[in-house]
């Protein structure tokens, strides 16, 4: 049964996951190069009266499933084809993580305060803002399995929802693999095959519900594969399984990024402003585990270990791959947070560390004036700059304060509202940053001041948003460039003689 106190904590969480992942939304125009390609696709499904199949350049891709090209369209009807549009389902997916992890802990710790830390510092975390406010896959692909993972420990904690629970974690997890591919599945269920092993339980999955549970995941992910496989065949085995899935495995879409500290590094930094609490909490998560310890907390260093295992070893590595680990990275940062806040022998080094964070903050003020300093051009920005290094200095001054008052959740729950007062200044600053971002304004420019009846020419990197808006046929000039890891099909032009001969053949 729901308590009080339970209702009033979900209204919280509800009400500042809009301030985080739904106000203002729709300032920023469709990012380069991923928004506009998702949309894009989106979109020449629509005109091409297509639910099922992917288009992007006028011919079908298949970089990733259908279940997020749904939720665009989707977009589209109730609220036209703009950027607010494009970005809500993402937003109302991060607010389902929020609350997921909070009934996760609920059902876990049997403590509602630890819930609520927990979930606000998902909420307010780096990786989760920037996700929740632009259009990928991963936030979708993410919460899918997080609610897998909430309906399987719902069922594992109370044998009498043991059917629904396993139920509900196979349909959550087809829909993962509507997203994103096969990893829909093969993590949730290594996750929970890895925990039920650890506490000797494995025969809790031998029942009709499991089998089930098999025949509906089936019955949601199957039937689109097998149309893109009856309609597509080998182009789509070659896209999809192949290039998606196992050539990114072996081979590094982004060079720089193929290194062995890229997924550590990036987890600390994109839990900004948590990275140091993250980092003492993993060590304690894995110092302090044993057999018998609380079972979620056994949950979730399986958790953690499964994600980073799998994500690893791949040499395509991105920071948002490995989002699926930050609902477990919250949840015991928040646990942690709340042990030591509210205990009586306060730990010296989550003193320190607050200590520290604290200086971090009172820090940035002095970056910012160094910046217009330096950069003089940005005069405009100097109000916005002004208001927000008046904000962070009041939000570091109170931290502080809290901190050496001994009053450890206060200071907490201020640190919270760091990137919150970031985002509030993007209104301020939109006109400045949109063309450093977004296409549009370019693009716009173009169409207004010349009549284009040829095939535009343009960067690789702005090919697709050119595309998406102009709605005019394009081509790539990146000398000496390298194709696209998914080949688009549009002339690519990668040495003098091509843009030579392309040119040769475009009317003046």
């Amino acid at each position: 049964m729901i308590k009080t106190k339970q209702v009033k904590h979900i209204i919280i969480l509800i009400l500042l996951s809009c301030l985080f992942f739904i106000l203002g939304n729709g300032i920023l125009s469709l990012t380069n190069p991923d928004e506009v390609f998702y949309v894009q696709t989106a979109k020449e499904m629509a005109r091409q009266n297509s639910w099922a199949t992917p288009y992007m350049f006028g011919v079908p891709q298949f970089e990733k499933p259908i279940f997020t090209y749904w939720l665009l369209r989707l977009g589209f009807i109730i609220f036209g084809v703009t950027s607010f549009a494009v970005r809500f389902f993402p937003a109302i997916f991060a607010l389902l993580g929020v609350l997921a992890i909070y009934c996760l802990c609920v059902i876990g710790f049997k403590n509602e305060k630890k819930a609520f830390i927990s979930g606000i510092i998902f909420m307010s975390c780096g990786l989760c803002i920037g996700l929740a406010r632009t259009v990928f896959t991963d936030m979708i692909f993410s919460i899918f399995i997080l609610i897998s993972l909430l309906a399987f420990f719902w069922s594992y904690s109370n044998k009498n929802k043991k059917s629904p629970g396993i139920l509900l974690f196979f349909v959550s997890s087809a829909l993962a693999v509507l997203t994103k591919g096969p990893l829909g599945l093969m993590i949730p269920l290594l996750i929970i095959s890895s925990f039920l092993y650890i506490k000797k339980d494995i025969k809790f999955l031998f029942c009709k519900s499991f089998l089930w549970g098999v025949f509906i995941f089936l019955l949601v992910s199957l039937p689109w594969y097998l149309i893109m496989l009856n309609k597509y065949g080998g182009s789509f085995i070659r896209e999809f399984f192949y290039n998606d899935h196992f050539r990114r495995l072996i081979e590094a879409e982004h060079p720089n990024n193929d290194k062995w500290y890229f997924y550590p590094f990036s987890m600390a930094g994109c839990m900004f402003p948590w990275s140091l609490y993250v980092l003492v909490a993993i060590f304690y998560s894995f110092k302090n585990i044993r057999r018998n310890s609380q079972a979620l907390d056994i949950f979730l260093v399986c958790w953690l270990v499964i994600v980073f295992l799998l994500f690893q070893p791949a040499h395509s590595k991105l920071v948002s791959y490995i989002f699926p680990l930050f609902p477990a990275l919250a949840i015991i940062t928040g646990s942690l947070i709340y042990d030591v806040a509210l205990s009586k022998n306060k730990s010296r080094l989550f003193f320190i560390i607050s200590l520290v964070m604290s200086a971090i903050i009172l820090l940035i003020p002095i970056g910012l004036i160094v910046v217009l300093v330096k950069y003089p051009a940005y005069a405009s920005l100097r109000m916005p700059a002004c208001v927000l290094i008046l904000a962070i200095l009041s939000l570091g001054g109170s931290m502080l304060f809290f901190i050496l008052r001994g009053r450890m959740l206060k200071s907490i729950y201020i640190l919270a509202a760091l990137n919150m007062v970031f985002i509030s200044v993007i209104p301020f600053v939109s006109k400045e940053i949109e063309g450093y971002a977004s296409s549009k304004n370019a693009c716009e420019y173009l169409l207004k001041n010349y009549k284009v009846d040829n095939v535009i020419l343009c960067a690789k990197f702005f090919v697709r948003g050119v595309k998406y808006y102009t709605d005019k046929e394009v081509a790539v000039m990146d000398i000496p460039g390298k194709q696209f890891f998914s080949p688009h099909p549009v002339p690519f032009l990668d040495s003098d003689d091509k843009v030579r001969a392309f040119l040769s053949k475009q009317s003046v």
